[in-house]
């Protein structure tokens, strides 16, 4: 193959294992991890839930309160974001340990590009160094793109390979080593042609629904499309890309630095929700106060303030500001954050806020 290969490494279940490597009394519970750990809490939501919890139907982003009904007998945990964040920090060193470019993605997966002859072999090294260090479990996809990769993940978290398909060195058994998955071009098709055309990375529910409507509904008919109906319904940028991935391209370079943000936001749901001008107000002066602390910490400037209200009924707008000057004054991006919401008809309860400041990129950078 020219070029290297792809590797996805997923961490298992990442809130989950990392409660369980610092209470070991929690290997065998059932865990579910969010907010601050009461289920009762309103507007709090799942953020992890073991195997165990996932069997019974709880899921990331379910209210916590839901999945109390269904497993009032699991145990709760609260979000540590600081020990996440340590755990996340040493996988990444230990991957970047190997030598070969990393490009992070979020606390619990990144990209590896390996020239090898034998990317198997590199991936359970992966897992087994990842477990040694870290005490963490991990999968690995292998492609030779990251959508490749990233979906041959989704086959080795499910610890087995689909019927009548063998990658490179598979086996057929629920042994540890099926936490890797190899997939490449000339496996695509057979693989993956007679599934949905949600099934690819990147195409979600209202995407497939267009598509769908189109007469499209594998990625096998959606490869075979002609691109300008695929251009007449998504433009020129889409009408190119949606038919790429379905013939199992994507893209190919690795980021081993985090781009710069242009922005910076902080939001939250309040358990209560908040009522007349002055209680919003204050609220929306503590988000920027909080929101500034971290910019500063990162030696950024404020330019422009942009205000988002969610009311009780869930009616959402987003309004902003252009500021005189950038700044990092507190008073000048409270005054503007404030000036901004009065731009809000504030005649129903609101229960949610979010502030956003949109930054000075550095000089020089392009993006």
């Amino acid at each position: 193959m020219d070029g290297p290969w792809f590797l996805h490494v997923d961490l298992d279940q990442f809130q989950v294992s990392v409660e369980r490597l610092r209470n070991p009394e929690l290997a065998h519970e059932t865990l579910i991890v969010g907010g601050e750990g009461d289920p009762t809490q309103l507007r709090k939501v799942v953020t992890c839930a073991s195997y165990e919890a996932r069997a019974h139907g709880v899921r990331a982003g379910m209210p916590l309160r839901t999945a109390y009904a269904k497993l009032p007998d699991a145990v709760f945990l609260p979000l540590d974001v600081g020990a996440y964040d340590a755990a996340s920090e040493q996988v990444m060193s230990t991957l970047r340990g190997f030598g070969h470019p990393v490009e992070v993605w979020g606390w619990d997966e990144a990209y590896l590009a390996a020239s090898v002859d034998d990317p198997r072999e590199l991936a359970q090294r992966i897992r087994e160094r990842v477990f040694a260090e870290c005490g963490l479990p991990c999968a690995v996809g292998i492609g030779q793109n990251k959508q490749q990769a990233k979906i041959a993940t989704g086959f080795a978290k499910a610890r087995g390979y689909p019927t009548g398909l063998r990658s490179s060195g598979g086996r057929d058994s629920d042994d540890d080593a099926d936490k890797v998955f190899a997939l490449s071009y000339a496996e695509w098709m057979p693989l993956m042609g007679t599934r949905p055309v949600q099934d690819l990375w990147g195409v979600g529910p209202r995407i497939a629904d267009r598509l769908n409507r189109l007469g499209i509904k594998t990625i096998a008919e959606l490869a075979e499309s002609d691109e300008g109906r695929i251009t007449a319904e998504f433009g020129p940028k889409a009408g190119q890309w949606l038919p790429l991935l379905a013939r199992g391209g994507g893209d190919r370079s690795i980021a081993t630095e985090p781009p710069i943000a242009k922005g910076h936001s902080k939001n939250r749901t309040y358990p209560k929700d908040l009522e007349g001008r002055d209680e919003i107000a204050a609220a929306l002066a503590d988000l920027t106060a909080e929101l500034l602390q971290q910019i500063v910490a990162e030696g950024r400037v404020a330019m422009r303030v942009e205000v988002t209200v969610r009311t009780k009924t869930f009616y959402t707008r987003t309004k902003s500001r252009k500021l005189a000057a950038p700044t990092t004054d507190l008073q000048v991006l409270t005054d503007a954050a404030l000036a901004v919401l009065d731009k809000f008809e504030l005649d129903r309860p609101v229960r949610l806020l979010a502030i956003r400041f949109e930054l000075v990129m550095p000089e020089g950078d392009a993006t």
